[in-house]
């Protein structure tokens, strides 16, 4: 009998369990949440970021003390002015430090997101050199591995992808390569993938691709899409399905308004996301020039305020997008 009543306690445990990872969650440094409606976004920033290339990065290049020096007091602002959850798109071989953001989250109270991914723009340099001896699955097995098993056996996982190709109208090997691991990682972690992008020329034959795996298009995020100059193609893009990620806003932002009244004026303020791309600590600068993580909550809300938009919108904007953006649906973990 005692048996028979751990078996059924074990059952229903066992159906608890799985329910829960049914529901949509995202992935911070500090493990799985659920998703929420009140918490507020920044998702595309950067905390570091060390160019000088993929086979010549080394994290004891930096110290993560003088690192949390320098960032610190703009995390801490962005905190008290409501920002609860912060997405960093550094990719390995480019400053991915998942440890150095658990200490910043721990500071501050911050939810911190990192990724898994490669990024191939820049002609390929900040992809390593086995990288391309490798197939896409095999890629993409490395990816998995760090949603399942963590990044580099921290205990801390990916909460997306982040990848990025070189601005062509067709993907060269490598950068096909990439997205189609991309594409292969979300089929399997339910993850979102962001790619840098920029004009909107590289996009098109990303979501052939995507399309060609039945990845669906709200799996994918348009970065740098700030940098298209014909507004129409936001359109077709929303149509398509993807979200459109405007996150220039730390230097850019009268163009950036203009291009979320478009959003508004269309309908499309449904698949915009918005963000500053800022932060940008550089090992291989002696001086820092730390950008803010400000700029949207002290000068665009009132400016898009004072230009007919709603309290709701800026919502949407903030709030709402972000989480169905980051949200992982369907998958255990």
């Amino acid at each position: 009998m005692r048996i028979k009543l751990c078996l059924i306690l074990l059952m229903i445990f066992t159906a608890c369990s799985e329910k829960r990872h049914e529901d949509p969650y995202i992935i911070t440094v500090n493990g799985v949440q659920e998703i929420s409606d009140t918490l507020t976004w920044l998702s595309h920033e950067h905390i570091l970021v060390d160019f000088i290339g993929a086979d010549s990065i080394d994290t004891q290049d930096w110290d993560h003390d003088e690192v949390m020096d320098s960032i610190l007091p703009f995390l801490e602002e962005i905190k008290k002015l409501g920002v609860d959850i912060f997405v960093d798109a550094t990719p390995q071989y480019l400053g991915r430090d998942v440890l150095l953001l658990k200490k910043l989250s721990k500071a501050t109270g911050l939810r911190i997101i990192t990724n898994t991914g490669l990024y191939g723009a820049v002609n390929d340099k900040y992809v390593p050199s086995f990288a391309f001896d490798r197939s896409s699955k095999e890629l993409a097995d490395t990816w998995i591995e760090e949603f399942e098993e963590s990044i580099e056996g921290t205990g801390i996982y990916p909460g997306f992808i982040k990848v990025s190709v070189d601005n062509n109208d067709t993907l060269d090997p490598i950068d096909k390569k990439i997205i189609e691991a991309a594409g292969i990682t979300s089929l399997t972690t339910g993850m979102t993938i962001a790619s840098h992008t920029g004009h909107s020329r590289a996009l098109w034959s990303q979501l052939d691709v995507l399309e060609s795996l039945e990845v669906p298009m709200d799996q994918f995020i348009w970065v740098h899409a700030q940098n298209e100059t014909d507004n129409n193609i936001y359109l077709k893009a929303a149509e398509k399905g993807c979200w459109i990620s405007l996150d220039g806003l730390g230097w850019e932002l009268e163009q950036h308004l203009s291009k979320i009244q478009f959003a508004k004026e269309n309908d499309i303020l449904d698949h915009i996301l918005i963000s500053h791309d800022a932060g940008w600590f550089d090992p291989q600068k002696d001086t820092q020039d730390i950008k803010p993580y400000s700029a949207i909550f002290k000068n665009l809300k009132s400016l898009l305020l004072e230009n007919g938009f709603t309290e709701n919108e800026w919502r949407q904007l903030m709030i709402i997008n972000p989480a169905k953006a980051f949200s992982i649906n369907g998958t255990t973990h």
